[in-house]
């Protein structure tokens, strides 16, 4: 009798594991998710600069899984997990599962301050995503027609709080826009002016990075006109000001948090350890203690690789959590006696992480590799980072689609995606 497997979410662990189990007549297998598309979030901030579209970034979770006859797709929000009934509580009915992988991300974190929510923008999803596009081309547009210089100001100041690669690569788009998209399209106003400010509590930005790679985006993104306020922490943000701890308040139309995360909600229904993020902490295969057919990968899960550290939430390393899983589910499959005995427990791989790097872009032209040993900034980078984040775009059409848009708007330095309007508000997170 086929084995049922519960996947929560639709991003590159949950897929990474769906694709390995699909069409395998052993396993039925149930991929749940609050949105009907996998997300390649990497490219997010170029949906909010305006430079790509949604369906350039984003892939129906039933059309990637069309031809996966084992598989079921539910539009669905798990709320509560039932370990011992083997159950996961959707808003819409039960799943009963004999494996359980949760992947169901992270959302933003504004460090035990809800209220600044209101005020601010994260960008986890698409609708953030647009959010973030429309606020700061209405700003523009609200600019171009007030004669009020001090609110032309504010309007036209965007407050980025982090620094890590979702802040620096918003902060160095946003003045690529500003600095050339949109020079000639305004009148009243000049659109070289917008103010972009990245606000970071620490002593530098890409704090992952290398010092020296670090270094090199900062002093770009000063070039260009980006201010980096370092050594600096936000304690007050209310509607259309950033309070700082030393400094001035800075009044702004457009505040993105690009600050933390913390765990999706489904995963405080579980008793387990977590850490400081909610994220749960698991074992070396990936499996949550007590519950050795329960699985957790990608940014939800606090996990060590073979040397001791901790793997970083990136979509490498989710991909190959989730394909993890998938092979640890197979080979018990394999296996005549029961898959929670405890002598087959003892002989499940460790997941081992191949740290393939880390890359950031900064601006046109410009970004920074950080591979150990292997290092690559300025437009070499770029163009590295530009063949790897197509490479892994789900689906061709997604890959051609997405290297005639950059194309176009590299060489007219024209972004095309600079509507804005109620379309953009349905969606929804």
């Amino acid at each position: 009798m086929a084995k049922k497997v519960v996947i929560i979410g639709g991003g590159f662990a949950g897929l990474a594991c769906a694709r390995s189990l699909a069409n395998n007549k052993n396993f039925e297998v149930t991929l749940l998710d609050k949105q009907n598309h996998h997300l390649f979030q990497p490219l997010l901030y170029q949906l909010a600069s305006a430079t790509l579209t949604a369906s350039d970034i984003a892939r129906s979770l039933r059309g990637i899984m069309s031809n996966a006859k084992n598989i079921s797709v539910f539009l669905d929000h798990a709320y509560d997990i039932k370990p011992e009934q083997k159950v996961v509580q959707g808003k819409e009915r039960l799943y009963e599962y004999d494996y359980l992988l949760i992947a169901s991300g992270t959302r933003t974190s504004w460090f035990g301050n809800a209220e600044w929510e209101k005020h601010t923008v994260g960008l986890k999803n698409l609708k953030d995503a647009y959010r973030i596009r429309q606020r700061v081309l209405n700003a523009l547009e609200q600019a171009e027609i007030t004669d009020d210089v001090e609110e032309q100001k504010r309007l036209m100041t965007v407050v980025i709080v982090g620094a890590g690669p979702t802040g620096v690569e918003l902060a160095g788009a946003f003045e690529d826009l500003a600095q050339h998209a949109l020079t000639s399209d305004f009148r009243n106003i000049d659109p070289s002016n917008l103010r972009t400010i990245v606000v970071q509590s620490g002593d530098r930005i890409l704090k992952a990075f290398s010092p020296e790679q670090s270094e090199s985006a900062r002093e770009y993104l000063e070039s260009v006109g980006v201010e980096i306020m370092l050594n600096n922490r936000v304690v007050d943000v209310s509607a259309g000001k950033v309070c700082l701890r030393e400094g001035e308040p800075i009044e702004a139309e457009t505040i993105i948090w690009a600050a933390g995360v913390q765990a999706s909600r489904v995963t405080k229904c579980l008793d387990v350890d977590k850490d400081r993020s909610g994220r749960i902490i698991v074992n070396p295969d990936l499996s949550i203690p007590n519950h050795p057919n329960i699985f957790v990968a990608g940014d939800v899960a606090h996990c060590k690789d073979q040397g001791g550290v901790e793997v970083p939430g990136l979509a490498p390393a989710a991909t190959q959590m989730g394909a993890h899983v998938a092979n640890v589910i197979m080979e018990e499959s394999k296996m005549e006696s029961s898959p929670y005995a405890a002598q087959k427990l003892d002989l499940r791989p460790q997941f081992r992480y191949w740290d393939k790097g880390i890359m950031a872009i900064v601006g046109r032209n410009y970004a920074v590799v950080d591979g150990g040993k292997f290092k690559l900034k300025g437009k070499i980078g770029w163009l590295a980072w530009l063949f790897i984040h197509i490479l892994f775009l789900v689906g061709f059409r997604n890959k051609l689609s997405v290297l005639l848009q950059w194309s176009f708007a590299y060489i007219q330095r024209k972004p095309g995606s600079r509507i804005f309007g109620l379309d953009e508000r349905s969606w929804d997170s």
